[in-house]
């Protein structure tokens, strides 16, 4: 089922960890919308997403934070609590969408 959708933009995975702060999520807000990796007339990446009025889709992915150095079976201790995931996700999507609505 298809929950969202954008033309030209960033598809974010977000992943969670436990140190991590409602601050973090507002930063990392802020970079993703400031980033210049988008092509400019010239072909160089020099603009942002605010400059091509591009679209943002955050997707919460806790697999992000997976521990691959030992065995063949993936460890998620980095990985933050589910209440807390959930909390900090959900507090970046309401400043995603008040900040830059797209």
């Amino acid at each position: 089922k298809e929950v969202a959708r954008i033309a030209q933009g960033l598809l974010v995975l977000v992943g969670v960890q436990p140190d991590d702060t409602p601050d973090t999520a507002e930063r990392l807000l802020a970079r993703l919308l400031d980033y210049r990796v988008f092509a400019d007339d010239g072909g160089r990446m020099n603009l942002s997403l605010r400059t091509v009025d591009g679209g943002l889709l955050l997707v919460p992915q806790f697999t992000l934070a997976a521990d691959t150095t030992r065995g063949l079976r993936p460890s998620f201790t980095s990985a933050a609590p589910p209440a807390l995931g959930r909390e900090l996700f959900d507090h970046l999507v309401n400043h995603a969408r008040t900040a830059y609505p797209n």
